[in-house]
């Protein structure tokens, strides 16, 4: 279980997610803050490979694989504590491709979901969650996204385009990026105004976003070497507010 956590005042990451709507942390100063050791990341990514075909894509693409898993993390009590396996629902106002049907995902394998680098993840993404929202029980969902490619066919991370999750929070870390162009993060007011445009290149390069302050999307990706595998390997964990009363 994830421990509670408490930012100090003036840390980087919150300080952007509050001025900005959004943050992006490097790799580097990632891993700095989880302090997990290599190997446990390495573990961690090689779950990647054993991830399930996406059945539910509307345009018929079967280039996206995945697992889910959610939590729940109570105000007062430490860590995230893990629910029953669930499908996953969006509003067709957020989701216009997918939405307003439940979607069965396969679980997150259990060592997955106990391992340091989730639980280390989920805690540092809740202490700014609870930073900007204190006092608040949260319903988190984690994805394990893989985006494949080839030439000809490329793959889309988000074909529904610059959109809102519809939660408070959204946390996206880079697993991996394998013969891979494309890929860039846009972040966008609800105009559709840019407000910044990066790519998740490392290990643990990662985006936090205030969901409901801006939009984000991913533009398409395609093989570097067209005579070899392509895939895009994401960590999406999301934030939304339990109402209470």
């Amino acid at each position: 279980m994830s421990a509670a956590l408490a930012l100090p005042a003036g840390d980087p990451l919150l300080e952007a997610v509050t001025g900005h709507g959004y943050a992006l942390v490097r790799g580097a100063a990632m891993a700095a803050r989880l302090g997990v050791p290599a190997a446990a990341l390495d573990d961690f990514a090689a779950s990647w490979e054993r991830l399930e075909t996406d059945r539910f894509m509307a345009d018929g693409g079967r280039y996206r694989r995945r697992r889910i898993a959610n939590f729940t993390a109570r105000a007062g009590a430490p860590g995230h504590v893990r629910g029953p396996h669930r499908p996953h629902f969006q509003a067709v106002v957020h989701n216009a491709l997918n939405g307003g049907v439940e979607r069965w995902f396969g679980p997150m394998e259990d060592g997955v979901a106990e391992s340091a680098p989730l639980q280390a993840l989920l805690g540092l993404g809740r202490a700014v969650a609870d930073a900007r929202g204190p006092g608040r029980d949260w319903f988190v969902e984690v994805h394990q996204f893989r985006i494949e490619a080839m030439a000809g066919a490329p793959g889309f991370p988000t074909p529904e385009g610059a959109h809102h999750d519809g939660v408070d929070y959204v946390l996206i870390g880079m697993i991996a990026r394998t013969n891979l162009a494309g890929g860039e993060t846009l972040i966008t007011d609800d105009s559709g105004t840019e407000l910044a445009r990066f790519t998740l290149l490392d290990r643990l390069d990662t985006a936090f976003i205030e969901d409901a302050r801006v939009m984000h999307g991913v533009t398409p990706v395609a093989p570097l070497d067209a005579a070899k595998p392509s895939c895009r390997d994401v960590l999406v964990i999301t934030w939304k507010r339990l109402r209470q009363g």
